[in-house]
């Protein structure tokens, strides 16, 4: 008889993936518990579920109530904004965690990969969405019916060359190139606002292309680049032709209103590979 699985303990961002995972889990019979985050969690994703709402900065309580709860396995999901350190306001816990992880820190990914260390060693086990949503990873191949031509082709190996190099110091996971130009990387802002900025960037002539890589270094279990049908829209919106994201290294979220929205507005969605890291790359 096989044992049943330990309760899910979500720490739930923004958009509709923390309440996707909380429903699928529950379909399978297991039990979830919500962490939410003042500010960042969609109030309606813990509607009739068990949760607690909380600060960034609290991590000693969510960690005392998440093994209160008898929580034995965690998902991070969905998108935060970074707090700035005064919005923080780190309790104890926190604090002694800042101060250990140093530099670390400064990054997303460093400091998702040293709080998932942390997790760990409170006794919990950190588990990656594709690992409980099937399917979720992006497919090679087009999304929609739409394929890039010779000339996207070029942005697209532009743009992967830009997001991985902005990859691996640990910045961002997403380029814009339009006609051999980088128009805009992601930072701290995000995909969409980065978007934003494109529509007035624009040049004449044939719309630039989105790209989403992993980072190098990046662990999956934690951050890997994600779009759904609000990208899709915020790419047209920017005047781009077409987006293009790591097969296998992102997550596609609801491919077929993805296609649908991609086919109507008229921009190819594509999951490309992506080289292994170059020499002198950290290896992902």
């Amino acid at each position: 008889m096989s044992q049943p699985r330990p309760k899910l303990g979500i720490l739930a961002g923004g958009g509709t993936l923390p309440a996707r995972i909380a429903e699928a889990v529950r379909g399978q019979g297991r039990d979830v518990f919500i962490v939410a985050f003042e500010g960042h969690t969609d109030p309606a994703t813990v509607d009739g579920r068990a949760h607690l709402w909380s600060r960034f900065g609290a991590a000693g309580s969510i960690i005392a109530r998440l093994k209160q709860e008898g929580v034995g396995d965690l998902v991070f999901a969905g998108p935060v904004r970074r707090p700035s350190f005064t919005e923080l306001l780190p309790d104890w816990y926190t604090t002694k965690f800042l101060a250990k992880v140093g530099t670390r820190a400064l990054g997303d990914d460093g400091l998702l990969r040293s709080v998932a260390k942390q997790l760990e060693g409170e006794g919990f086990r950190v588990v990656g969405l594709h690992e409980l949503l099937t399917g979720l990873l992006t497919a090679p191949g087009p999304v929609g019916r739409l394929m890039p031509d010779e000339e996207a082709a070029g942005d697209i190996a532009r743009a992967v060359e830009v997001a991985r190099a902005l990859g691996a110091l640990d910045v961002g996971q997403g380029a814009v190139v339009q006609q051999g130009i980088v128009l805009a990387v992601e930072a701290i802002e995000g995909t969409d606002a980065m978007l934003d900025r494109c529509a007035v960037l624009r040049r004449p002539g044939p719309g630039g292309v989105l790209v989403k890589v992993k980072k190098p270094q990046q662990d999956r279990r934690v951050d890997l680049p994600t779009m759904g049908v609000t990208t899709v829209e915020n790419a047209a919106r920017a005047g781009l032709r077409g987006i293009a994201v790591e097969a296998g290294g992102s997550l596609l979220v609801d491919r077929a209103a993805v296609a649908e929205a991609a086919d109507r507005l008229g921009l190819f969605v594509v999951g490309i590979a992506v080289p292994d890291a170059r020499p002198g790359e950290p290896s992902a």
